[in-house]
């Protein structure tokens, strides 16, 4: 009854016991997980696990910001091959990161901009990736949009006013295992989002959620995540599945 929205269990931390993880997911009631990519070095081990459990996993393409250099047209090449070869139900993670390095800053822009146009010639939406670039992604999206440009803001941090902005943009706000931590805040963000624009995700194997907080994430910790939303909004865990798997369903044509 889950949909993970996001998820990078194709990585290397799961090589020793991904069967394992799968099936621990699938047993929590996940019935899809939609793959990102990061760069050219992904796109195999994330497309082998897809063509070994197609009725799971969801692939999309794209170069993670974080992953533009000098190269990044090079980078770009290899996505659009795979993007012509390939079905994806969209394009990602892609977007913009200052948290650790602003020296590519003009190409992380300039590759946003090239991936929104995959996204735009196919109607296809993207994934996207904010870190201390809320204007700078922001500004792009406002100067790009058009009808059919939607998508998700991947592991949403931002106030209240920033989710207002992307929830007028038509945008979905991803949330991952953030709102459970004590200080993030961002429980009191949620909380004022009505559900139709949430998306649930773990980003594993990243960010895992109180009580897990510190391990491995995976996928079947979704399920803490819909318990600390569902807290918050005063219903049930099955109604924050239901809501926000016919969201990503909306979203992502599955």
């Amino acid at each position: 009854m889950f949909v993970d929205t996001h998820s990078h269990i194709y990585s290397e931390e799961f090589s020793t016991d991904r069967n394992e993880v799968i099936a621990r997911a699938v047993k929590a009631g996940v019935n899809k997980i939609i793959l990102p990519n990061i760069d050219s070095s992904t796109i195999k081990s994330m497309l082998d696990l897809v063509d070994a459990c197609p009725q799971l996993f969801i692939p999309l393409i794209g170069l993670h910001p974080t992953s533009v250099k000098e190269d990044f047209r090079k980078e770009l090449q290899i996505m659009e091959y795979w993007l012509e070869k390939r079905n994806f139900s969209g394009i990602g993670e892609i977007g913009i990161d200052l948290y650790w390095d602003k020296t590519f800053i003009s190409e992380q822009i300039e590759a946003f901009r090239i991936q929104i146009g995959w996204a735009k010639k196919r109607r296809i939406p993207i994934a996207i990736h904010v870190r201390d670039s809320f204007q700078e992604v922001f500004e792009v999206l406002q100067q790009e949009k058009e009808e059919s440009l939607t998508g998700v803001f991947h592991s949403f941090t931002g106030n209240a006013d920033q989710a207002a902005q992307v929830i007028d943009l038509g945008f979905k706000i991803g949330i991952g295992g953030i709102v459970t931590f004590k200080n993030s805040g961002l429980d009191a963000i949620v909380q004022q989002i009505d559900l139709q624009h949430i998306l649930l995700e773990t980003d594993s194997p990243w960010l895992a959620p109180v009580p897990h907080r510190g391990r491995r994430n995976e996928s079947a910790f979704i399920t803490a995540v819909a318990a600390k939303i569902a807290l918050l909004h005063e219903t049930s865990i099955e109604e924050v599945a239901r809501i926000t798997k016919q969201n990503a369903q909306q979203l992502f044509g599955f």
